[in-house]
C-alpha cells in the first residue's frame, strides 16, 4: 500500500511486526471483505479500506481501537458503508473481530467454538461484551501499552 492508509489509520510497529508472521490471515480477512465489497464503491479505495481492516485485526485492542476511530459505532457505520452485506450479517453485535474470524472459521466449516451456538456459550462476554473504552489516539503510548497487557 506504499503509506497510503484510507481513514488516517497508521499500523503500529506491533501490526507491522504481527504482519509479517500472519499475512495468511490479512489475506483471508481482506478477501472476506472484498467478497461483499459495496458494488458501487471506489475500487481502489475500497480495496485500501480491507487493508486497513485486515491490518487493524492483528492489533491488541478493539477494532475500532486499534483502527484509531473515536468508537465502535463509527466502525459499524464504515463496514456498513463499504461491506453493507457482511456487515448486515452481525445481527447480534457480536465484536467484529470475533465476528470476522467466526465467518472465516465458518467459511472453512470449522467448529471453532465449544458450544453448538452462540446462545448457549459460556464465554458470551467475550464475543458479545462490551466494547468501551477510550479512543487510542487520545491516550499517551505508557496507557496505550497498560490496555493491552
Amino acid at each position: 500500500m506504499g503509506g497510503l492508509w484510507p481513514l488516517g489509520f497508521v499500523p503500529t510497529v506491533h501490526m507491522q511486526a504481527e504482519r509479517r508472521r500472519r499475512e495468511d490471515e490479512v489475506e483471508d480477512v481482506r478477501a472476506l471483505l472484498l467478497d461483499h465489497v459495496n458494488p458501487v464503491a471506489d475500487e481502489v479505495l475500497s480495496h485500501q479500506v480491507a487493508e486497513a481492516v485486515a491490518v487493524a485485526c492483528l492489533g491488541d485492542n478493539h477494532l475500532w481501537q486499534d483502527l484509531q476511530l473515536t468508537s465502535r459505532d463509527q466502525l459499524s457505520a464504515l463496514l456498513h458503508q463499504w461491506f453493507p452485506v457482511l456487515a448486515a450479517r452481525n445481527t447480534q453485535h457480536m465484536k467484529w473481530k470475533k465476528f470476522f474470524y467466526k465467518q472465516l472459521c465458518e467459511r472453512e466449516e470449522i467448529q471453532a467454538c465449544r458450544a453448538p451456538s452462540c446462545a448457549v456459550c459460556t464465554d458470551q462476554a467475550q464475543c458479545f461484551g462490551s466494547e468501551d473504552g477510550p479512543p487510542l489516539a487520545a491516550m499517551a503510548p505508557a496507557e496505550v501499552h497498560d490496555l493491552r497487557h
